[in-house]
């Protein structure tokens, strides 16, 4: 389906419309931009050398901003050695400079259909601070050592100069594996990402499985689709998390510290979503646990793809953000639910202000030093700050917005759908409302139903009533109707 003329005209203006009320500042202040040549000029250089260690990033094809590179490899006597480098922002950036007070107020890089807004200046975050290949750059490099089974034995971070031997992509990395083309510190991704996984799963984490929806720029004309992901995707995350779980660790043994929470969803929550997988017709057993559940659905089974999407919805409650100054004080709520450990976000620092924080928090620990004081006197705030990081709605209001213009022109035409979610909560038990997932286009749309009520899961044919990216309610902009059974 390629969008009419009328269609991106209406979409431009959308789009910008949405650039301005997220804030989002495209262009840099020329101090700003200033500061950043200088600190991409003159960087603050580790002492300790690693560019010896043959790093590789794993990331969409096309991306420079590149927070993350690894290494693997087997360790003498059994076990793995992971070697993970995250890009050293505050080797550039200096707290209460121009560069420090714009991340301060950005926050986080917001990702549009026709551009991305950053955290920090294309100079530093898809050149000097970036692991792009072949490049010297100062790092945070993470050592975690691992048993047979894939669990942490020992973690360290120190700073480092690092340099990435090549730019990989998921497609590529997951055909050279399942093909057995991958050279050993590639292909051992799959051995230790399949092991965390177990481990995931014996502590009780969760990790969801469903498809994307993926805007693309194809001839010039705005695409959308339904991506997958692969099992490298999920193996390239464990090694996120074990990062992340082991800063959190590195935080509590003493403070300070920022975590990353989740409290567990109301036991009321999992009640309802065993009735609606009864509904489904899945097969719940009471001695199986909501994360062994979700491990075991196929979220392309239509019916398993439904309750996947309520189960998201449902139990896997708003994350938050929690800072303590040392271990008298660490907030009651340290574990996040879906991980089921303590967990901080350290991994993305480019992308995410928070992971310079917690970076660094992490690299002082480690040298038995205390963390700086620009790091402590924002502790503080820094929750109340990440929480205003409008990343999220970025991402959710550009896909509705390319729903809607690219669906502007079929206004009275049907499709096929599946029911993803209704409005059956307390008292409306038979739904006229709820949510449809369109097989093509790659489509979330809200659905009313005159004439029955709509039941979760069930394939219907759904007529668009509305597909408008100017309709004032963003949750209305793409509606549908069922169409009644004739049969």
């Amino acid at each position: 389906m390629r969008m009419s003329e009328a269609a991106e005209a209406a979409l431009a203006t959308a789009l910008k419309k949405l650039r301005t009320d997220l804030q989002a500042r495209s262009a840099f202040p020329d101090p700003v931009l200033a500061a950043a040549e200088a600190a991409a000029r003159a960087p603050r250089l580790p002492d300790k050398d690693a560019t010896d260690l043959p790093l590789f990033t794993i990331d969409p094809p096309g991306s420079s901003d590149l927070d993350q590179a690894m290494h693997l490899a087997r360790r003498p006597g059994g076990g793995f050695r992971v070697h993970y480098a995250i890009a050293d922002v505050a080797a550039f950036v200096t707290a209460g400079d121009a560069l420090d007070a714009e991340a301060r107020e950005r926050i986080v890089t917001l990702y549009f259909p026709d551009g991305k807004v950053p955290l920090h200046p294309p100079v530093l975050s898809e050149g000097a601070a970036s692991l792009l290949p072949n490049q010297k750059v100062p790092a945070l490099l993470w050592e975690h050592d691992l048993d047979a089974h894939g669990r942490v034995m020992r973690s360290s971070v120190s700073r480092a100069l690092v340099r990435s031997r090549a730019r990989l992509d998921y497609a590529a990395v997951q055909q050279a594996i399942d093909s057995g083309t991958a050279e050993e510190p590639v292909a051992l991704l799959r051995e230790i990402g399949t092991l965390r996984e177990a481990v995931e799963a014996e502590r009780g984490g969760i990790s969801l499985s469903l498809p994307d929806q993926e805007v693309t720029v194809e001839d010039g004309s705005f695409r959308l689709r339904y991506r997958a992901p692969l099992p490298v995707d999920g193996w390239n995350e464990q090694i996120s998390l074990m990062t992340g779980m082991a800063a959190a660790a590195m935080m509590l043994t003493g403070g300070p510290g920022i975590l990353r929470t989740q409290e567990q969803a109301p036991t009321h929550e999992v009640g309802r979503l065993r009735r609606i997988a009864l509904g489904l017709g899945i097969d719940w057993p009471h001695h199986v646990s909501y994360a062994e559940l979700i491990r075991s659905l196929d979220p392309h089974d239509h019916t398993h793809g439904a309750f996947l999407h309520e189960a998201a919805g449902a139990l896997l409650l708003k994350s938050v953000y929690r800072s303590f100054r040392d271990g008298d004080h660490v907030p009651a709520q340290t574990v996040h639910a879906a991980i089921a450990a303590p967990y901080t976000h350290c991994t993305a620092p480019l992308r995410r202000l928070v992971d310079r924080y917690a970076g660094e928090l992490c690299a002082a620990a480690c040298a038995d030093r205390a963390a700086p004081e620009w790091v402590l006197a924002a502790l503080d705030e820094l929750p109340a700050r990440m929480e205003k990081a409008k990343g999220g709605a970025a991402d959710r209001q550009s896909v509705d917005l390319v729903e809607a213009a690219l669906l502007m022109d079929r206004v009275g035409a049907v499709f096929d759908a599946v029911v993803v979610d209704t409005d059956a909560e307390g008292a409306r038990p038979n739904p006229r409302a709820g949510q449809v997932q369109l097989a093509e286009p790659a489509v979330l749309g809200r659905v009313t139903s005159a004439a029955a009520p709509l039941e979760l899961g069930v394939r219907v044919r759904v007529r668009l009533e509305r597909a408008d990216p100017a309709f004032p309610d963003k949750h209305q902009r793409v509606l549908f109707s069922l169409v009644p059974d004739e049969g």
